[in-house]
């Protein structure tokens, strides 16, 4: 048994659970901005095999470390380059990541505050979300969370110094780890959760279990070499990565991110459903945690390491939504170990606002989503995208709400049983609604992807496009393209954040409209992507053009 159910009760969730996690990442195409970059720079990684500079539409690319690129180019090798595999490294992080703060809080807190941890991970919806795209932040969050959690068990009572030394070596390599995957952020936040935690608790006991030396000594070993050899391999990376990437982006406003100091709040809360109305009153009771005999408190140090990520990031000049994800694997420790000393009724009590929440939800969306479409289309969103969306909306909702009611009626039964079952139907109702939602999205995939109007253009043709001549984007830069069409392509008059690789290889794009114009006019056949006011204004200029393909906003022309 396992917090009062049969082991086969939790061989049922898990496999469900498996397949609503892995089964709809071929379901829909890549989408811009940031699954088409990473898909892109790992795919060129993979057909160069120079797995040391990585590159972005065939120019350098240095904003982040490679870790993420290599684990996504051996999927393309192992397998196929394909949109599933270009999800599957944050998919597989994501969802090991579950299993990891699970194991570490039974061993902490016991198997059920274990069990609770993981089904709370499983279903919050932060984590979900960006398990499912591809972004390197699944992975930090997974690196990251195997740092906390070796940390937190070399920190246990009663372990021989072998046993501490090995946990906190572990740790050492997963920031490693991390800090291949997106810099040294990933060396900050652990460092400063340890001396918050230390300076509000008084507990200068983990200091002593650190091992520095040679836990810095493996942390160099593993970090340090990709970091020298492409600093010599080119000249002005350092500079240009550690120092633009990192400290201007975090103290200026120069990567244009902005956002009040409030910013994250909306997302936490937004983050920790379907647990918001639960997690927040946890918080104070863990913080107050009895110490174990060495001193140590396991939850006070994971609220100081969710707090210590949502102050560093609030005070940051550039912000994004993604950038507290490190945040909820401890706040899900947390909150299980709660639940799991917490009566059924007391649970259903707290969480009966959201769950009522839910179902008006439910009726807005089934009632108002439909009459509302009009008024929420644009130019990027027609109407009939949205309209095609109405279904999955209605389901999405439908199953949320379904798993918030049904799990509030178990627990308010009051039994241990019953909270358990309670939760298993939270967490699976958030995770299906979940899948059906993010699925249903590739209805709006020809106003966010380069997929649609490719293959139109390819049905054009009766061919597919030929990889012999050029093919030009001016203006912007769609990053599904070079994916979708197996090949980079030449900007035009776009910069943006390949300033730096075109500094160093200006060749490899066109500066200026009148430049390309005249390469245009000399070709024999090419290709151009554009938007769809500067179509207008080269017909206008009798630039010769072909029309192979629209999207509500871009056209794709061919020279003959």
């Amino acid at each position: 048994m396992l917090a009062s159910l049969p082991r086969s009760a939790w061989v049922l969730v898990v496999a469900l659970a498996s397949v609503a996690w892995f089964s709809g990442l071929d379901l829909r195409k890549l989408h811009h901005p940031d699954e088409g970059r990473y898909a892109e720079i790992a795919r060129e990684m993979n057909v160069s095999g120079d797995w040391l500079t990585p590159r972005l539409n065939g120019i350098k690319y240095f904003e982040k470390p490679p870790l993420q690129y290599w684990v996504t180019a051996a999927s393309f090798r192992i397998f196929e380059t394909d949109q599933w595999t270009a999800r599957l490294a944050p998919a597989v992080a994501g969802f090991t990541t579950i299993f990891v703060v699970g194991f570490t809080t039974a061993a902490l807190a016991g198997p059920t505050a274990g069990a609770y941890a993981a089904l709370a991970l499983a279903g919050c919806i932060w984590h979900l979300l960006l398990a499912h795209i591809v972004t390197l932040d699944a992975l930090l969050e997974f690196l990251l969370a195997c740092a906390l959690c070796s940390f937190l068990l070399a920190n246990r009572e009663g372990l021989s110094r072998p046993a501490v030394r090995g946990w906190m070596l572990a740790a050492w390599a997963q920031i490693a780890l991390a800090t291949l995957t997106k810099g040294p952020v990933a060396l900050a936040i652990p460092g400063m959760a340890l001396v918050a935690y230390s300076l509000l608790t008084r507990d200068w006991g983990p200091w002593r279990r650190l091992h520095p030396v040679i836990g810095l000594a493996l942390f160099l070993a593993i970090a340090a070499p990709w970091f020298v050899m492409v600093s010599a391999a080119n000249p002005g990376f350092a500079d240009f990565f550690f120092v633009n990437e990192h400290f201007r982006r975090f103290a200026t406003d120069e990567a244009k991110r902005p956002g009040p100091w409030w910013y994250f709040v909306p997302i936490l809360a937004a983050g920790l459903v379907p647990w918001v109305s639960i997690a927040p009153w946890t918080w104070r009771g863990a913080w107050r945690q009895s110490a174990v005999g060495n001193g140590f408190r396991w939850q006070a140090f994971c609220l100081a390491w969710a707090g210590v990520v949502f102050v560093f990031f609030s005070i940051s000049r550039s912000k994004l939504p993604s950038y507290i994800l490190p945040m909820f694997p401890a706040l899900m420790m947390v909150l299980g170990h709660s639940l799991a000393s917490m009566p059924a009724n007391r649970i259903a009590w707290l969480l009966r606002p959201f769950a009522i929440g839910t179902a008006v939800l439910l009726v807005l969306v089934l009632v108002g989503f439909e009459p509302m479409v009009p008024h929420f289309a644009d130019g990027r969103t027609p109407q009939e995208y949205l309209a095609a969306y109405v279904p999955w909306a209605k389901l999405g909702a439908a199953l949320f709400a379904a798993g918030a009611l049904a799990g509030w009626w178990w627990m308010s039964r009051g039994d241990d049983r019953s909270r358990t079952l309670g939760l298993m139907a939270i967490a699976l109702g958030s995770l299906f609604a979940f899948q059906v939602l993010i699925v249903g999205l590739d209805v709006f995939r020809a106003t966010r992807s380069g997929y649609d109007i490719l293959r139109e253009a390819k049905n054009a043709r009766g061919a597919p496009l030929d990889a012999s001549v050029p093919f030009f984007q001016i203006g912007s830069y769609d990053q599904t393209v070079p994916f979708y069409l197996g090949r980079p392509t030449t900007l035009v008059a776009f910069r943006d954040e390949f300033a730096m690789g075109l500094d160093m290889e200006p060749g490899l794009a066109i500066g200026s409209d009148a430049e390309w114009i005249a390469t245009w006019t000399a070709l024999k056949d090419g290709y151009a992507l554009m938007p769809l006011p500067d179509y207008q204004r080269f017909v206008a200029q009798g630039v010769p053009m072909k029309v192979l393909a629209r999207s509500p906003r871009r056209v794709l022309v061919s020279r003959r």
